[in-house]
């Protein structure tokens, strides 16, 4: 069988290139980044403003269809 028949759009089976290895099982001792980073905090911060927004819109939602019920 041709290549071409095989595989119609040009595309072979990869070449082995040595020898295929084990995958390594080790873990990072710590994490990668530290908790104390300012980073985090202001993502930690503008996360918990978001859910703060939220909820008032949620509740101002509530209001205006209870206002209208009026």
């Amino acid at each position: 069988m041709s290549t071409l028949s095989e595989y119609p759009y040009g595309c072979g089976r990869p070449a082995v290139i040595g020898r295929l290895l084990r995958m390594t099982t080790h873990r990072a001792p710590q994490p990668l980044s530290d908790p104390n980073r300012p980073v985090e905090r202001a993502v930690t911060a503008a996360l918990v403003l978001a859910v703060v927004a939220g909820v008032a819109w949620i509740g101002g939602m509530i209001l205006t269809v209870a206002g209208w019920t009026l």
